[in-house]
């Protein structure tokens, strides 16, 4: 009965750590977890992130991300780049993402350089919009010129350039 021929036998779980995939860190394995930028949290300086990111509190600097989540109370001064944007706050600052998502409390001061553009009814957008070729890769993308859309009209120039015809059948 209690012999080394019993046949059940009761075998405790031994915990195994999984590793990384060689070249990752833990935290790239596989968490979807976004980093969190807190509410009561302002950060000074340039944010990098190969992941997603949340920010609720203020940043004043440059963003890079996978991701980033903008939410209703947060505050960015700076420029974004990341592959999806979703903006419910305020950015005051150039955006550049494959798709940028506008919310109805989104306050936007600056260029959306983009694919796909959504905006909810009652968003706010203060600048240039320019919209990314899906089918040209090779394409780069250049800041707008501030002279754009109607200022150059006050020199004696007709104030269009040939993108304004672009940028105005986006909106």
């Amino acid at each position: 009965m209690f012999g080394k021929d019993s046949k059940t036998t009761a075998s405790t779980p031994t915990p195994t750590a999984t590793a990384a995939p060689k070249g990752e860190t833990p935290a790239k394995a596989g968490s979807n977890v976004p980093s969190i930028i807190s509410a009561d949290l302002k950060i000074i300086g340039d944010l990098k992130c190969a992941g997603d990111i949340q920010i609720d509190g203020t940043v004043e600097g440059d963003i890079h991300s996978r991701l980033l989540i903008v939410g209703a109370g947060a505050r960015i001064e700076g420029s974004i780049s990341a592959e999806t944007v979703r903006v419910s706050g305020a950015v005051h600052g150039q955006i550049k993402a494959k798709t940028v998502a506008m919310d109805k409390t989104a306050k936007v001061v600056g260029d959306v350089i983009h694919e796909n553009l959504t905006m909810e009814a009652g968003a706010f957008l203060e600048g240039g919009v320019r919209r990314i070729e899906k089918s040209d890769p090779s394409a780069s993308i250049s800041p707008l010129r501030p002279g754009a859309g109607g200022q150059g009209a006050a020199n004696g120039q007709s104030g269009t350039t040939p993108g304004d015809a672009q940028r105005s059948s986006v909106l």
